[in-house]
C-alpha cells in the first residue's frame, strides 16, 4: 500500500515537476525587429545602409540572425511616407531609423516607438524640445548646418573663379521635414553678393519638375550648378550628374555619394558617418535606454570629395589649393 501510495503521489506531482523544469529552462530571447523609413530609395541609400549595418555588426548584431529589419523607402514620393509609417506602427517594431522626412512621418503616427533620426533638422522640424534632451520618442543625429550653404559657394568659386551665374537646385516638399534646404539657400545669398555671383534658385517639388528646371538652366545660361541634398535629389542623383556632364557644367553636390556616382565635387556633412553613428543609438535603445534621455548629436565629420576623372572628361582644371583641401580624390 505504501509503495502504491508513493507511486500515485509521484504521478500526481509529475506534471508540476515538468512545469517547474520547463520554467527553469532558459527561454529563447526575442529577436528585435527594427525598421527603416526614408523618402529616398533603398538603392540610392545603399552606402548609408552599409555604414549602419557595419557598425551594428561591430556592436554584435547580424541581420537575419539576432535582429531583423523592415524597409520602407518612398523613392522620392514623400506622400507615401504616412502610409509606410502607419504600417510600421502596426507592426510595433522596436525602433524606427529614419532621416528627416521619415522621422517626421513616423512621429505623427507614434509617440511610443523610439525613432532614431539619421540626419536632418530636429529643431526646424519641431521634433524635439532641445538638443540636450529631446523630451520625447525621437533622438539621433543632426545633419544640418546652415553655414554650409555659403561655404559650398565659396569653395566652388575658388575652384572656378570665372563663374558668375550658378543655378541652385533646392527642394520644397508639400509637407517639408524642415526648412533645411531653404536655410542653406538663404545662407548662400550673402556669400553670392560678396563673391559677385548671381544665384538662380530652382525649386523642386517632385521629379515631374526636372524637365522644366533643366530647361530653365539652359535658357538663363547658368555657368555651373549646385545640387542641395534632399530625398528627391539623392534618389535621382544620376539625372543631375548626367545633366551636368551632357551640358559640360561644373557641379557642386551636397555629399560624396553624388561624386561617387560621377559628379564633379561635393562639400558637406559625411552622411554615411551619421548612419553609422545611428547604430549606437539603436543599440542603446534595444538595451533599455529611453530616447528622451539620449541627447541629439551634431555632425562631426565633414568632407570634400573631388572626382578627377570627371574633371578631366569636362576639360576642367581644379586649382591645387582646392585639391589639397579635399578629403578624398576619386581617380
Amino acid at each position: 500500500m505504501t509503495t502504491r501510495r508513493n507511486l500515485l503521489v509521484a504521478l500526481g506531482l509529475a506534471p508540476i515537476a515538468a512545469s517547474y523544469a520547463s520554467f527553469a529552462q532558459p527561454q529563447p530571447a526575442k529577436v528585435p525587429r527594427i525598421a527603416f523609413l526614408a523618402g529616398g530609395s533603398r538603392s540610392a541609400d545603399s552606402l548609408l545602409l552599409e555604414a549602419f549595418w557595419r557598425r551594428m555588426k561591430e556592436l554584435g548584431y547580424t541581420e537575419g540572425k539576432n535582429i531583423v529589419a523592415e524597409y520602407r523607402f518612398a523613392d522620392g514620393a514623400l506622400e507615401r511616407l504616412p502610409q509606410f509609417a502607419a504600417e510600421l506602427a502596426r507592426l510595433n517594431v522596436s525602433v524606427i531609423i529614419a532621416p528627416g522626412s521619415g522621422a517626421v512621418a513616423a512621429r505623427k503616427v507614434t509617440a511610443a516607438i523610439p525613432i532614431v533620426m539619421t540626419y536632418g533638422d530636429f529643431l526646424g522640424s519641431g521634433l524635439i524640445a532641445s538638443l540636450a534632451r529631446s523630451g520625447g520618442n525621437v533622438t539621433g543625429l543632426s545633419g544640418f548646418a546652415s553655414e554650409l550653404g555659403g561655404k559650398q559657394l565659396e569653395v566652388f568659386k575658388e575652384a572656378f573663379p570665372t563663374i558668375s551665374r550658378v543655378a541652385v537646385f533646392w527642394w520644397s516638399a508639400i509637407n517639408p521635414p524642415g526648412p533645411s534646404n531653404a536655410l542653406l539657400l538663404e545662407n548662400m545669398k550673402p556669400a553670392a553678393r560678396a563673391l559677385r555671383v548671381a544665384l538662380q534658385p530652382l525649386e523642386l517639388r517632385g521629379h515631374e519638375d526636372f524637365d522644366a528646371v533643366f530647361s530653365a538652366i539652359k535658357k538663363e545660361r547658368a555657368e555651373a550648378i549646385i545640387v542641395l541634398r534632399n530625398p528627391l535629389t539623392a534618389t535621382h542623383r544620376t539625372r543631375f550628374v548626367d545633366f551636368a556632364a551632357q551640358n559640360r557644367l561644373p557641379a557642386m553636390y551636397g555629399d560624396g555619394e553624388f561624386v561617387e556616382s560621377g559628379g564633379l565635387m561635393s562639400d558637406g556633412v559625411n552622411i554615411a558617418d551619421l548612419w553609422g553613428r545611428a547604430a549606437t543609438y539603436v543599440d542603446k535603445i534595444l538595451k533599455g535606454a529611453k530616447p528622451a534621455d539620449l541627447p541629439v548629436e551634431q555632425p562631426t565629420k565633414f568632407e570634400m570629395v573631388i572626382n578627377l576623372k570627371t574633371a578631366s572628361a569636362l576639360g576642367l582644371k581644379i586649382p591645387q589649393s582646392v585639391l589639397q583641401r579635399a578629403d578624398r580624390l576619386i581617380e
